[in-house]
This record gives structure tokens, sequence and C-alpha cells, in this order.
């Protein structure tokens, strides 16, 4: 799967993983995160982040 990164602080999102402990088990695609999903490092929205 590809991984995406925010573009303000580098955090990166990496499907194979999830987040667990966010409920969001690993093998969730970044385009199946809900549009309220925000970057747990810096708070940046899902649309300020790029495919790696």
């Amino acid at each position: 799967m590809k991984k995406y990164v925010c573009d303000v602080c580098g955090w990166e999102y990496n499907p194979d993983a999830g987040m667990p402990r966010k409920g969001i088990p690993p093998g969730t695609s970044f385009e199946d995160l809900p549009m309220s999903f925000t970057c747990p490092v810096c708070g940046a929205s899902k649309d300020q982040f790029s495919e790696t």
C-alpha cells in the first residue's frame, strides 16, 4: 500500500500499520480514512497529505 506524508510536519501514515489506538485497523488505506481525519502530530487536514 502507498504511504502518505503530512506536508506540514512530515508525519507519515502507513496503511499497513493503521492507527489501532485511534480505531483505525491495520490495512486501512488512506482513501478509506474519514474526511475528518487529521494529522495526529500537527492537526493538518487530510487534504494536506501527499502520496510517497
